[in-house]
């Protein structure tokens, strides 16, 4: 189809995001998998992000969403058209870049863990890595960097480094060695999240960061800002759960982390107790291309926060708003 043509008035672009443009997105003839064409088997469009991370197929009544898998399990998801509704009866928060300043510090341990694999102490990453490594899960951060610059090495061997430069840097940070900017409360979180407790909004967390790296970022926000013990202040925490490696029991996490829906749906059906019928009373806060795919796909309205990778990974259309500010998000709500 052209990208205006619309259904009962309404252009299917709307599904993606209230203010969704054709000139958000890239145009594609075919999705990654090469399961679908445009214009071939009832296809009559295809979209992607910037970063190729999720692709729309366009059909005549409904759109289905493709998100790519650098581990090789790809999925497909209905993308619905969502409105949303007052009063907001949920806020569901990324941790890193929206409610944390950590990515600098995680995209410096995937650096790291780079250079370790390369023998080459002075490695650094160049400014286009940034989009893939923020925003996803672990193993597809190390394996876009085995594919660019080692593809002799193995995500297993990778993953080793990663949390042994991971567990050294939070001990020495604990012991007062490490870096003292690597976890810093957004401007403005304090006061944004007391003023959601007193309009009676539920607050929920949500990182696709695993447990051990996730926590200690989180309990050093909450002692900055005085607010005493997050597990009692948020309605709920979600996070990618525990490593799965030898010796250990892990759980499911590094195959289904945002982009995909899951943690974002999780958290709001099991977490906060919101079912899907009002989800239109529910808002996502993202600053990454992969978080606001994320909460998209999960059927939730999305405000995307300055200071991420949203225009690089051309997720800008998929948001109600951007803002700059947790003061002008309060303006929406």
């Amino acid at each position: 189809m052209e990208l205006t043509e619309k259904r009962g008035g309404e252009s299917l672009l709307r599904h993606l995001g209230p203010h969704a443009r054709p000139e958000d997105f890239v145009c594609l003839s075919q999705t990654g998998d090469g399961r679908f064409h445009a214009g071939a088997e009832g296809v009559q469009s295809i979209l992607g992000t910037r970063d190729r991370k999720v692709e729309f197929v366009f059909f005549r009544k409904h759109v289905l969403a493709y998100v790519h898998s650098a581990l090789g399990y790809p999925a497909y998801y209905p993308i619905c058209r969502v409105d949303r509704k007052k009063p907001t009866k949920a806020v569901l928060m990324d941790l890193d870049g929206t409610s944390v300043r950590s990515e600098e510090f995680w995209v410096w341990i995937i650096q790291l863990t780079t250079a370790s694999l390369l023998g080459n102490p002075s490695f650094e990453l160049e400014n286009a890595d940034l989009p893939y490594v923020s925003g996803h899960s672990v193993s597809e951060h190390l394996e876009y960097c085995i594919r660019k610059y080692c593809p002799e090495k193995t995500v297993e061997e990778a993953r080793e480094l990663y949390f042994q430069h991971t567990h050294f840097q939070m001990q020495e940070i604990l012991n007062g060695r490490g870096r003292t900017d690597a976890f810093k409360p957004s401007a403005g979180l304090k006061e944004f999240l007391l003023e959601l407790k007193s309009r009676k909004i539920k607050i929920a967390l949500v990182t696709s960061g695993l447990y051990e790296k996730a926590w200690p970022e989180i309990l050093s926000a909450f002692q900055s800002m005085g607010l005493g013990d997050p597990r009692d202040f948020y309605d709920a925490i979600i996070t990618a759960g525990f490593p799965l490696r030898k010796g250990a029991v892990g759980t499911l996490g590094e195959l289904s982390p945002k982009p995909h829906p899951w943690l974002y749906a999780e958290v709001c059906r099991v977490g906060v107790g919101i079912p899907s019928q009002e989800r239109a009373h529910v808002v996502g806060i993202e600053d990454s291309g992969a978080g606001v795919c994320s909460i998209r796909l999960a059927g939730f309205p999305v405000i995307g926060f300055a200071g991420g990778n949203l225009a690089e990974s051309g997720a800008e259309g998929l948001c109600d708003h951007c803002c700059a500010t947790f003061q002008e998000i309060l303006h929406l709500l």
